[in-house]
């Protein structure tokens, strides 16, 4: 895989990610900065990590799992694994402008 694939893969995983919500938040987990790493290796296998706004998020099991299906489901993917992490630990910081302003946090 060359690097203009690998970016184009990776822009699809973004938008894909952008389109998984916690069903308690009205803002994709993508702008709330729960992505901590995307990597695409040579053989189209995407590996990320991510993480939960609490450790003890009761949906993290269902945002999970929506996340797999929905990157599953990317034309060129191999195969997805999702790394579920809680370092560094989420804060507000982390989320978009855009995602603060529709929680009002700005």
């Amino acid at each position: 895989m060359n690097e203009e694939q690998r970016l184009h893969l990776q822009e699809k995983v973004v938008e894909m990610l952008r389109t998984v919500f916690d069903p308690e938040i009205p803002v994709d987990i993508y702008s709330l900065g729960l992505i901590y790493r995307i990597d695409i290796d040579d053989d189209a296998n995407l590996d990320i990590d991510m993480t939960m706004t609490a450790p003890s998020c009761p949906m993290a099991d269902f945002i999970v799992e929506d996340a797999y299906q929905k990157l599953r489901s990317i034309d060129g993917i191999n195969s997805v694994n999702i790394n579920l992490v809680f370092e560094p630990e989420w804060n507000k910081d982390m989320m978009s402008e855009e995602a603060k302003l529709e929680l009002n946090f700005l």
